[in-house]
């Protein structure tokens, strides 16, 4: 018998609660008109989600992902790839082998990212936006780990280059 892993529990924890949500968020914007998203009331409450419970996500995610990110940025200079935005948008062939490893970085830290955001407003406005979540807690994680993992490859390259060129002197 296969076993379950924790990575697919959380993935369909996050489904099950999106697509347990998404109905009444349909209808409200059916109502009102209203998208939400990147509107003045969106990112006032982004402002009222600093304050409120789970707060410290904002400070918590964001170093795993930039932790994760050093540590794949460091693999890929090992690996002889090149910084990850740059192999992303220059580097064609490079490319799938760095979705793939991006995914397995960061797939678990995204749905709880995700679902922290869908209980945040839960708990802070009483209601849940799931367009909302699906930008802000990918976004949360997403952008410090891409410039963590360029970085992190640049800085390993040189500081390797430069302990190579001290051995062969």
């Amino acid at each position: 018998m296969a076993s379950i892993s924790g990575r697919w529990v959380l993935g369909g924890v996050v489904i099950a609660t999106l697509v347990a949500v998404t109905p009444r968020a349909i209808l409200r914007i059916l109502e009102t008109g209203d998208l939400y998203l990147f509107t003045d009331q969106f990112f006032q409450d982004i402002l009222a989600r600093l304050s409120g419970p789970g707060r410290l996500r904002f400070i918590f995610q964001p170093v795993v992902a930039i932790i994760l990110g050093t540590r794949s940025g460091m693999k890929d200079a090992s690996a002889g790839l090149p910084p990850f935005l740059w192999a992303l948008l220059f580097h064609k062939q490079h490319w799938r082998e760095l979705f793939r490893s991006t995914l397995a970085s960061v797939r678990n830290l995204v749905a709880i990212a995700i679902l922290l955001d869908l209980i945040s407003q839960f708990l802070i406005f009483h209601e849940v936006r799931p367009g909302a979540a699906l930008v802000v807690g990918p976004v949360l994680i997403g952008v410090p780990y891409v410039v963590s993992r360029a970085l992190s490859n640049r800085i390993w390259r040189r500081s390797n280059h430069r302990k190579r060129s001290v051995d062969t002197v």
